[in-house]
């Protein structure tokens, strides 16, 4: 069994859960800009999400020698007579997952990738991290952890007033438009919207026509989405915020708890605790169930105006499907990264991972064009943000610690 436990190595599988998991909503994000129906796209994901925690129980879990007090994956999961008490606790981690990232899904769409990611980021970090620190027995070093927490809560309102004044601009660049005579209502393109899966080639040449920052282009993103958002209250984008943000700063704890059984649930003596690699595959499991179950019955049953669907439309619905299947493998891999790394250096440590907006918001620049031709304003506080973001990731990996057992 592969047991991370270096702080150098703790720190190298924090980078690469940091670029996964900012990397996935952004490849979610795509899928739905180009009109692919959430429901499908979750569907997809969940199945991948599932198939990584697979491949890190059996790539590190089971392979090698085991030690006394940490048995391999298939032994640990024979022994679930004794060791219910955890598995329970990692399978509400994994529903936590789930509605964290089925709510986000939704978010990202009506208060953008970036927002959307730094409020809940900062949630995880103030609420979760916190909850570590002290479930961990406090090895992490107080002086330098939470003047990162402070990093991340000074980004957050730095984020805030990016979206802002990212807003206004927007708001500003439609005023004009309209005053040439376009309505942000109609199709600017002269065609009729693109329905889900109709987009062969990514993007469709009436789309590339119209230059990224402009009022054109922010109608023509609207027409082809999945999720239509123009006319829709700031209101419901923070509410979907704000409990995913909730959802995910409950996971990682949860985890901590199933792992090390602070709260000590095993009643039996001598029932070893759950290795990491077993703890992620139950937490991935209950992920599964929840996610294929509820995207199942939004299928006939969807929200936010979506187009209701089949499980006959799912099936033959490939276009976007590998996107979809990657999205689900980052993200499984990059929990796993970081639930090894918190096993290794402190779960509070490893919420340096909440930086992932900074990765996050570069695809947003990159992949969706986000913050062409806004004001110097937003430009600045874009800057302050992301410089922001860097520094508190850089404090809470230096506050990582070393667990003794």
């Amino acid at each position: 069994m592969l047991i991370v436990e270096d702080k150098g190595g703790a720190i190298a599988l924090m980078l690469a859960s940091l670029f996964f998991l900012g990397t996935f909503p952004a490849v979610l994000t795509l899928l739905e800009r180009r009109g692919r129906l959430p429901q499908h796209t979750y569907l997809d994901y969940s199945v991948a999400n599932l198939l990584a925690a697979v491949v890190i129980a059996l790539a590190f879990g089971q392979a090698g020698q085991s030690k006394p007090s940490m048995t391999d994956f298939f032994t640990q999961l024979t022994q679930i007579h004794d060791n219910w008490p955890s598995v329970l606790f990692a399978m509400a981690g994994g529903v936590f997952l789930s509605l964290g990232n089925l709510i986000s899904q939704y978010a990202w769409a009506f208060a953008g990738l970036t927002v959307t990611n730094i409020i809940c980021s900062s949630l995880t970090v103030v609420l979760g991290t916190t909850m570590n620190y002290f479930l961990d027995g406090r090895i992490n070093r107080a002086e330098i952890l939470f003047p990162g927490v402070a990093c991340f809560l000074v980004a957050v309102f730095l984020g805030a007033a990016v979206h802002s004044s990212n807003a206004k601009d927007n708001e500003k660049k439609l005023s004009v438009a309209e005053s040439r005579g376009v309505d942000p209502s109609s199709d600017v393109t002269g065609k009729n919207p693109k329905r889900n899966g109709d987009y062969e080639n990514g993007t469709d040449a009436s789309h590339q026509a119209k230059k990224p920052g402009t009022a054109e282009f922010i109608i023509a993103v609207e027409n082809r989405r999945s999720i239509k958002v123009f006319g829709s209250g700031k209101l419901l984008g923070l509410v979907l915020i704000f409990f995913a943000g909730v959802c995910f700063s409950l996971f990682a704890p949860a985890i901590n708890i199933a792992v090390n059984d602070q709260w000590h649930a095993l009643k039996t003596k001598g029932t070893p605790h759950l290795v990491v690699y077993t703890a992620f595959f139950y937490f991935s499991l209950s992920c599964f169930v929840l996610g294929i179950g509820l995207n199942l019955w939004f299928l006939y049953r969807p929200m936010a105006g979506v187009p209701a669907s089949t499980v006959g439309a799912y099936a033959r619905d490939w276009n976007g499907r590998h996107w979809a299947l990657i999205a689900g493998l980052l993200c499984g891999f990059g929990n796993g990264f970081q639930f090894m790394a918190g096993q290794a250096a402190g779960y509070a440590a490893a919420d340096a991972v909440q930086a992932l907006p900074l990765v996050s918001t570069f695809w947003a620049v990159i992949l969706f064009k986000d913050y062409r031709k806004s004001s110097r304003k937003t430009y600045l506080l874009l800057a302050a943000m992301l410089t922001m973001f860097v520094v508190a990731v850089a404090v809470l990996m230096a506050s990582a610690g070393h667990r003794k057992t």
